[in-house]
């Protein structure tokens, strides 16, 4: 499973989120942040602490809740969730403060109500925002809550960082490295060959492939889960927890390195060129892209001859 906290943040920093690749991308973490019950459920039987059938049951019964769960929220956003949102426009007609609250409590509320059903915390929050996203008030409510945002991303990031076994670690780096080379490469690789076979160009397959190449926070909890069902032990366990920490600290890293792989990737003609002008910015230099397929390269700034 990959990111959708830390992958969401990216796309909107780099404006990408509407982008045919960050679209895809989104699809995809809903859907992995939807798995979570059944890998949740998954896990008894891969210990051998309960049955196949059982098993089964479980994963039945957590695709139902998930199903009516979201039939429920989608009813609630045609509903009641405007009335609401206008309702705290009105009452903090003086103030913000009412309505900042009032947005972060539903959104909590939803993600409490999606735990508890043994779906995902994640999978409420966000399911809670595309709720307010289909009301009129969805950009205001946005420019309101966007400081609260950065802040619970960077307690998010500060947790991550606590979960950490320095010493262990230290001792450890050869494998580490090696794991998390493997993780991103392995990944972004069968990511981007699927995305591929459902008829996407190349280079929005690789970007797919690079945004979702890192372990997700999900991961934690999966491997706590784990830990005590005695499943995994140890050093292991140790190992795990630093391979995904590592693998999202160079999430950053990545999705720097996407202008260059564009780049990159034009040049050397993997990616096709887009009918449209397709302007992108490396380091001073704008490639342009125009529908006859010539490319430009102007360099900004005087040089020498």
């Amino acid at each position: 499973m990959s990111s959708t906290a830390v992958v969401l943040k990216f796309l909107m920093e780099k404006n990408s989120i509407n982008a045919l690749h960050g679209q895809v991308t989104v699809g995809i973490l809903v859907l992995q942040d939807c798995a979570v019950g059944l890998l949740f459920a998954l896990l008894p039987i891969l210990s051998g602490a309960s049955g196949l059938l059982h098993g089964v049951a479980s994963m039945t019964k957590s695709l139902v809740l998930l199903i009516s769960f979201l039939g429920i929220l989608s009813i609630l956003s045609r509903t009641c969730v405007p009335w609401f949102l206008k309702l705290m426009i009105s009452l903090s007609s003086q103030t913000n403060e009412l309505y900042q609250l009032a947005a972060v409590a539903f959104c909590l509320l939803f993600a409490w109500c999606s735990d508890k059903l043994g779906l995902s915390l994640e999978l409420g929050s966000f399911a809670a925002g595309v709720m307010i996203s289909t009301t009129d008030l969805a950009q205001h409510t946005l420019e309101q809550i966007e400081p609260i945002r950065n802040l619970f991303a960077a307690l998010f990031l500060a947790s991550i960082g606590m979960l950490i076994n320095v010493h262990f670690l230290w001792n450890h780096v050869d494998i580490l490295l090696a794991a998390v080379i493997l993780v991103i490469t392995i990944k972004t690789f069968i990511v981007s060959i699927v995305v591929k076979g459902f008829g996407y160009n190349n280079k929005t397959s690789l970007l797919v492939g690079m945004s979702l190449a890192q372990i997700g926070e999900f991961a934690f909890v999966l491997l706590s889960r784990a830990s005590s069902i005695h499943l995994i032990e140890g050093k292991l366990y140790l190992l795990l927890l630093g391979t995904t920490a590592l693998s999202l600290v160079t999430t950053p890293l990545l999705f720097k390195m996407i202008p260059a792989v564009v780049h990159l990737g034009v040049l050397l003609r993997w990616f096709s060129v887009d009918s449209n002008q397709v302007e992108l910015g490396l380091k001073g230099e704008v490639l342009r892209i125009d529908s006859g397929k010539r490319i430009n390269l102007i360099i900004q700034g005087p040089h020498d001859s």
